[in-house]
């Protein structure tokens, strides 16, 4: 785990299972974070509820509804994203997805997701999520109803050359102001929360 990333904390009467470590790393991250309106601050509870004793809420093999990482790519001056079209969704979206046993942290699970999905090696999600989202989940899915997704941010020059991965058909820098038509609907909510954490400073 890099230093600066939240340290998970041993919950009692809750046995040890192969992801144990992301769930007390989840309940850390979620504890501490300081939601930045009443909206996120509901979905930040929501999400406490949801891992309430259930260390498998953290695992894609776990209930239907359950945690997610992902990571929004712009570019430093905030004017471009990096997306990608994702196969079984059929939009463009941030990078992103179920966490892992090898991860040692939720952010760690974000830079993963980041780095296979982009191609871009070395790219680092910032230490603290910038948002969090719940939602349904239309398609094919296998036993997936339901995502909790903890979202950050990285930043990289708009010139780097991405390389889309096996789960995208494309990928590719748009403008901000030009997105493309197929995109997740809160999509564009989350890009303003990109720059907007950029312009404050992230």
């Amino acid at each position: 785990m890099n230093a600066g990333q939240p340290q998970g904390r041993q919950v009692a009467g809750i046995a040890p299972t192969p992801v144990r470590h992301l769930y007390d790393d989840a309940l850390a991250l979620l504890l501490s974070w300081r939601a930045p309106n009443q909206t996120q601050e509901q979905l930040r509870r929501g999400f406490l509820s949801a891992l309430a004793g259930d260390p498998m809420a953290v695992s894609k093999s776990g209930p239907p509804a359950h945690l997610t990482a992902s990571c929004l790519v712009l570019s430093p001056d905030g004017g471009s994203v990096l997306l990608h079209l994702h196969g079984r969704a059929g939009m463009w979206l941030q990078f992103g997805g179920h966490l892992e046993m090898g991860d040692d942290s939720i952010w760690a699970a974000a830079r993963r997701e980041a780095q296979e999905e982009s191609g871009l090696d070395g790219l680092e999600p910032l230490p603290a999520p910038i948002d969090l989202d719940r939602h349904a989940l239309v398609g094919n899915f296998g036993h997936c109803t339901e995502h909790l997704d903890i979202r950050f941010l990285a930043v990289t020059p708009s010139g780097r050359m991405p390389r889309a991965s096996d789960e995208s058909t494309d990928i590719a820098w748009f403008p901000v102001d030009a997105l493309p038509s197929n995109i997740a609907a809160d999509l564009p909510r989350l890009i303003d929360v990109g720059r907007a954490r950029l312009a404050a400073g992230a």
